[in-house]
């Protein structure tokens, strides 16, 4: 699960955009007027139209900053007009965004003799720089641990289902002052890791779909192996901390109310980054801050919630995507075309099913939420990298532009997609867990069978 070479790793992009078309950014308006100008000139021809354009592009971008353009890379435009090519702003910022995820995974125990396992080995001082990002302009509020409901061969829960022990699975954080004057708001940060536990493993594979419960709306539904790890609450060892949503939604909610009171002007913005089962989180955090509204300041003005996605599946139903739209949750998922775990739940019933299957699955079809920044990228030396989020940030680092073609963005077979999403997860977890390989190549061949895949 950690950052693994890659052989010229290729980044392609593109979005996935919602039936609602978004508005044009700022941005694009200018840079069309500019070349409407042009074009509408009879004295300039069309090379010296084009020119015109890539000037026009080029002194858009270098004049460009964070400050100035904060709310279109939190997507208040469904990032239109900065994916294709890549802003590099944006680029930069979605690269900074999973480093901060990917410190999740540099500063866990994860020896099963530690007395701290799956613990965070630092405090919360210290722990940004203890994972090599120290210059990262965040202070780190609050540890979040999660508890999943499951049983487990050998696990904390000898007999039917039972509470586990509760893992760390992230921080929350806010940007420092000298940060904020740099991003042009007080961002206060939630990042969160991907699968690690062979308890949270067996959580993943709770596919169903079934109403999300954090409202009133029982049309909502989301996976029930995630909603599991979000609501469940660890058992009599667990100091009461509450469950992850608590943790969460506790903490965001204190610090939006903290700093707007002492900073009554400043502008501020929630991010919510995440990897893998990471950005579930994440996504069911940003519907949940948003229909409580807890993401609203001390003066009642709504703070924008943006989730960076990075290499996450697909969470819940249409009605939850459309309830996120409405609530104007904005999210960006970054995917690679060769990750299965993108393209997982829902192999088979999901937003692009058609015909007699559609009609039938009804609102039980899985559904992705937000805008696709799609790369490409695979190494021939470790094939499970397709979904290790190293990779992922340094293809958005490479930064490589262009159009997925459809041979690559398609599944040529759901039930092969599976079962491949289900062994890269596993090796991720076995990697974790330093078991070596042909354990886990033992293990993969467990989950297999047992899931009848083939």
């Amino acid at each position: 699960m950690t950052s693994s070479a890659m052989i010229q790793p290729r980044c392609t992009l593109h979005q996935a955009r919602s039936t609602r078309r978004p508005e044009p950014s700022r941005a694009s308006f200018a840079a069309a007027a500019t070349v409407n100008e042009a074009a509408s000139s009879p004295s300039i021809s069309a090379r010296a139209s084009a020119r015109v354009t890539s000037a026009a592009r080029r002194t858009s971008t270098t004049a460009s900053s964070v400050a100035t353009m904060w709310r279109q890379v939190q997507g208040s435009h469904d990032w239109d007009g900065l994916l294709q090519p890549l802003h590099p702003v944006v680029r930069d910022e979605v690269a900074r965004y999973g480093e901060l995820v990917g410190a999740c995974y540099k500063v866990m125990d994860v020896d099963p003799s530690s007395a701290r396992y799956m613990c965070c080995n630092h405090a919360k001082e210290r722990v940004l720089e203890e994972a090599g990002v120290a210059e990262a302009g965040y202070e780190v509020t609050r540890y979040i641990y999660a508890t999943p409901d499951v049983a487990v061969a050998g696990g904390p829960s000898t007999s039917g289902r039972g509470r586990g022990r509760a893992s760390w699975v992230g921080y929350v954080a806010v940007s420092t002052d000298e940060m904020t004057r740099r991003l042009g708001r007080r961002d206060v940060l939630v990042s969160l890791r991907g699968t690690v536990t062979q308890a949270e493993w067996a959580a993943n594979l709770m596919s169903a779909l079934e109403p999300a419960r954090l409202d009133a709306r029982q049309d909502v539904k989301v996976e029930a192996g995630f909603l599991n790890l979000y609501t469940s609450s660890p058992g009599g060892g667990g100091g009461g901390m509450g469950s992850c949503r608590d943790q969460l939604l506790r903490e965001v909610s204190r610090v939006i109310k903290s700093f707007s009171k002492d900073r009554p002007r400043e502008d501020m913005s929630v991010t919510l980054a995440g990897h893998s089962m990471g950005s579930a989180l994440a996504m069911l955090l940003g519907y949940d801050l948003s229909q409580l509204g807890l993401n609203r300041d001390a003066s009642g003005r709504r703070v924008p919630v943006t989730v960076f996605s990075f290499g996450g599946p697909r969470v819940g139903n249409a009605a939850f995507k459309d309830r996120c739209d409405e609530l104007g949750v904005k999210v960006l998922r970054a995917a690679n075309v060769r990750d299965p775990v993108t393209m997982l739940p829902g192999a088979l019933f999901n937003e692009g099913t058609r015909g007699f299957l559609a009609s039938w699955a009804a609102g039980d079809s899985y559904t992705h939420v937000g805008v696709e920044l799609a790369l490409d990228f695979l190494s021939l030396r470790d094939l499970g990298s397709v979904h290790d989020l190293g990779a992922y940030v340094s293809s958005i680092k490479a930064g490589a532009c262009g159009k997925v073609s459809k041979s690559d963005n398609a599944v040529a077979d759901s039930r092969g997609a599976a079962v491949l999403a289900k062994a890269m997860e596993f090796v991720g977890i076995q990697r974790a867990a330093a078991f070596a390989l042909p354990d886990a190549a033992l293990g993969i061949g467990g989950v297999v069978q047992s899931l009848g895949l083939i």
